[in-house]
C-alpha cells in the first residue's frame, strides 16, 4: 500500500464571465496522493469506488480508493499507459505508449489487445481514448512516447503521422482525423454528435461533426491562454472542462472562457466522480487532487448503455 498524503490546497475559482457564476466547489482541493512524475489518464469506477491513474515514467497504474483513501499498485509494469476509460459494460479501456497499443482489461482480469497497427505499421503511442455507447472506440495517437524513452521507447513514427482513429465494435480501425499535430485529449459531447480533441503542440481544442463512423468539420472551438491543453471533460449541461498549465479552463458550448479551476500544479487530465458524479478528480503533475463542486459531470458510455 502506498502511503496518501493528508492535506489541502486552497481551491482558487476565477471568473471570467457572468455565467460561471453558479460553478463553484469546495473551498479547498484535496490532495489525495502524490509522489508520481508524471500522471495522467484519471478514471473513475463507480461500481467499485475507485479512481485509476497511470504514472507514465514509473511505468505503473495506480488505485485510489474512495472509501479507505488508499492508493495502491494496480499494475506495474503496465506499458507506460497514459489515458483510460470504461466501456459500455464498465470494462476498462487503455492507450499504452510503451507497448504502442490499444487494449481493454476483462473483468477476469485478461487483458486484450484492441490495436496496436494500422495497415501493418505500429501505432505511435496511444494517448486519450472515449467509447460510444455503439461499442466504438476512439482514440488519439501522438508521439509522446517515442519521442523519447521517457514516457516509452524511443523509436520512429511509421503510420506517417499523429492521426486519431475509431475502431468499430467489429474491430476495425479506420482513421477519422488526419491533420493534427499533437492530438491528445478527445470527448463528445453529451448527445455524441459533437467530438473535441485537443492538439497540445497548437494548445487548441477543435470541434468536429459526428457522422456515424466519421467525422467533418474541425473548427477551432477554444485556444489556451496558459500552456496547453490535455484532457478534457464535458458537465451534464455540456461545458468543456479542459486541463492546462495553471488549472482547468471550463468553456461554454458557445467557445467562451467561462472561468478557471486554479491548481498549484500542471494539470494533464480530469474526470467527474463520485455517487452523484459531483466530485472532480485531477491528475496534476505529482499529485492526485479531488474536490466537490456544483456541477454533475456528463454521462459515459456505460451510463447511457445501462439506461
Amino acid at each position: 500500500m502506498l502511503e496518501p498524503l493528508a492535506g489541502t490546497v486552497p481551491a482558487v475559482w476565477e471568473k471570467l464571465d457572468d455565467r460561471f457564476a453558479g460553478i463553484r466547489g469546495d473551498a479547498h482541493l484535496e490532495r489525495l496522493w502524490t509522489g508520481g512524475r508524471w500522471l495522467e489518464g484519471p478514471v473513475y469506477s463507480p461500481g467499485g469506488r475507485y479512481v485509476l491513474f497511470s504514472d507514465i515514467p514509473n511505468d505503473r497504474m495506480l488505485r485510489w480508493d474512495e472509501t479507505s483513501y488508499q492508493v495502491s499498485t494496480f499494475r506495474h509494469p503496465a506499458g507506460n499507459t497514459n489515458g483510460h476509460t470504461l466501456d459500455q459494460e464498465g470494462r476498462l479501456v487503455s492507450c499504452e505508449h510503451g507497448n504502442r497499443r490499444v487494449t481493454r482489461t476483462g473483468h477476469d482480469g485478461r487483458v486484450r489487445v484492441l490495436a496496436d497497427n494500422w495497415e501493418g505499421k505500429r501505432l505511435n503511442s496511444p494517448n486519450d481514448v472515449v467509447v460510444r455507447p455503439d461499442g466504438s472506440v476512439w482514440f488519439t495517437d501522438p508521439a509522446y512516447g517515442i519521442d523519447s524513452d521517457y514516457e516509452g521507447y524511443k523509436g520512429d513514427i511509421e503510420t506517417g503521422g499523429c492521426h486519431v482513429y475509431r475502431i468499430s465494435p467489429g474491430g476495425e480501425l479506420s482513421i477519422v482525423a488526419d491533420d493534427f499535430n499533437r492530438p491528445n485529449g478527445l470527448a463528445f459531447s453529451n448527445d455524441g454528435r459533437l467530438l473535441y480533441i485537443t492538439d497540445t503542440e497548437e494548445a487548441t481544442i477543435r470541434v468536429f461533426t459526428v457522422e456515424g463512423d466519421r467525422l467533418s468539420g474541425g473548427e477551432l472551438f477554444a485556444e489556451c491562454g496558459n500552456g496547453a491543453f490535455d484532457g478534457i471533460r464535458l458537465d451534464n449541461q455540456g461545458r468543456v472542462w479542459g486541463a492546462a498549465a495553471d488549472g482547468a479552463h471550463v468553456y461554454h458550448p458557445d467557445g467562451t472562457l467561462l472561468g478557471k479551476l486554479h491548481v498549484p500544479e500542471t494539470v494533464s487530465n480530469l474526470c467527474f466522480g463520485g455517487q452523484k458524479r459531483n466530485r472532480l478528480f485531477l491528475t496534476a503533475t505529482t499529485s492526485l487532487y479531488s474536490l466537490y463542486t456544483t456541477v454533475n459531470g456528463g454521462p459515459e458510455a456505460y451510463d447511457l448503455t445501462a439506461s
